[in-house]
């Protein structure tokens, strides 16, 4: 059986997948990871075949404003949405869609009479429910029923972002006009299957939650088993007391400058050594208890450091937790706060410091924090030892097993 998982956004949507798809693949399955052309060394690497999807929202500026973030969006996705149909060309026999991909994958199962054969692989909950505001909201819990309220009205506006691009697709496809929105109810009334990669530690399923919506475990990034840190890395490691890690992953583009200021004079402030990941926003900065790096696995390098500072991504906020290691988080936008807000509930973070806020002094105090008092590092250890039980990939593929076995 071939199954084609479709993914797109920063590489933090789509390096899980490689993960999950490795582990199908050693199950057994012929497995495709549709993808921007960006990722696709990562699909490579972990042993599966590698479609291209042609949008790419790297070029698209950085966007953070609400209304800003939607025009980008609308125009990734329209994008998008003609190279799936042409990544479908070569055939599959079943779809995993990721939050990004459903809504027009959807389209897809239409075209061929399968719409059974596929399944929503989703990194953030994107179904209302009265136990938290929708995600990429950023805000405070408002009450159940405002939760809901809101829910129902972000899964609203996301279906705006999708009108052209669905309109697009179904023309090419020869289906009957069908909005977003319409499409989205009619999957709701089937319980069409959704599997969520990512720890009940943070998320518990939430008891309002409709059949078919399950909370399975994260689906960790595919690495090598026998690749290792680089020299340079590894004898700073060896140097000193743990370091900690200042990385913003793909976000803040073109503000490398500033921030590597502010993180090495938050890091000499406190008095501790640092590491800091170039990433998107091109963080660099020299000195003997300083040292910057390119990309590297987490699951490697994390359990080594004494804290990570970090953007509040979903897969980095994972990772530390895997690791057992406190944070500090610096969300920017969409779902970060929601994830900072989530590691600080827990007690492995404190609280987050907005992106807009950040200052030297401020980054010092945070990290002094979570570095010196043993109640984040306890807090995370607990939460490490929780995620040991989870087996996300393994989820995936009983599910899998059973709704092509049915």
């Amino acid at each position: 059986m071939r199954i084609l998982i479709a993914a797109a956004g920063s590489r933090g949507d789509v390096a899980p997948y490689t993960g999950l798809g490795a582990e199908l693949r050693r199950a057994g399955y012929d497995v495709v990871l549709a993808t921007t052309d960006t990722f696709a060394p990562l699909v490579r690497d972990a042993g599966l075949e590698f479609r291209s999807l042609p949008a790419d929202l790297r070029v698209r500026g950085g966007a953070t404003g609400k209304r800003e973030l939607m025009r980008t969006a609308a125009a990734f996705i329209t994008e998008l949405g003609q190279g799936f149909a042409d990544a479908m060309d070569e055939g599959a026999d079943l779809l995993l869609l990721s939050t990004t991909t459903a809504p027009l994958g959807w389209h897809l199962t239409e075209a061929t009479g399968t719409p059974s054969l596929s399944l929503g692989v989703y990194l953030q909950p994107t179904a209302p429910t009265g136990d938290f505001p929708p995600v990429v909201t950023g805000s405070r819990s408002l009450g159940r029923l405002a939760n809901r309220a809101t829910g129902r009205f972000a899964l609203r506006m996301a279906d705006r972002v999708y009108e052209q691009a669905v309109a697009k697709l179904r023309h090419r496809l020869q289906l009957p006009a069908a909005s977003p929105s319409e499409m989205r109810r009619r999957q709701e009334r089937a319980n069409w299957p959704i599997l969520h990669g990512f720890s009940t530690a943070l998320v518990p399923r939430p008891s309002d939650w409709r059949p078919g919506l399950e909370v399975v475990g994260n689906w960790w990034p595919h690495h090598d088993p026998a690749e290792r840190l680089p020299t340079d890395l590894e004898d700073f490691l060896r140097a000193g007391p743990r370091p900690v890690l200042i990385g913003f992953g793909s976000m803040a583009s073109g503000d490398g400058e500033r921030l590597s200021e502010i993180a090495v004079r938050a890091l000499r402030r406190a008095g501790l050594r640092g590491i800091l990941q170039a990433g998107s926003a091109g963080l660099a900065a020299d000195g003997e208890d300083v040292l910057t790096i390119g990309d590297v696995p987490h699951a490697l390098l994390f359990p080594r450091l004494a804290a990570v500072v970090h953007h509040g991504g979903a897969g980095t906020s994972a990772a530390a937790l895997r690791a057992g290691v406190p944070a500090v988080t610096v969300p920017v936008t969409a779902d970060q706060p929601f994830w900072a807000g989530r590691l600080a509930a827990l007690g492995a973070a404190t609280d987050p410091i907005p992106f807009r806020s950040l200052t030297a002094e401020r980054l010092a105090d945070s990290v002094d924090q979570v570095v010196k008092q043993q109640a984040h590092s306890r807090a995370a250890a607990e939460a490490a030892q929780h995620l040991v039980t989870e087996n996300g990939a393994g989820q995936a593929l009983k599910a899998i097993q059973q709704l092509t076995d049915g």
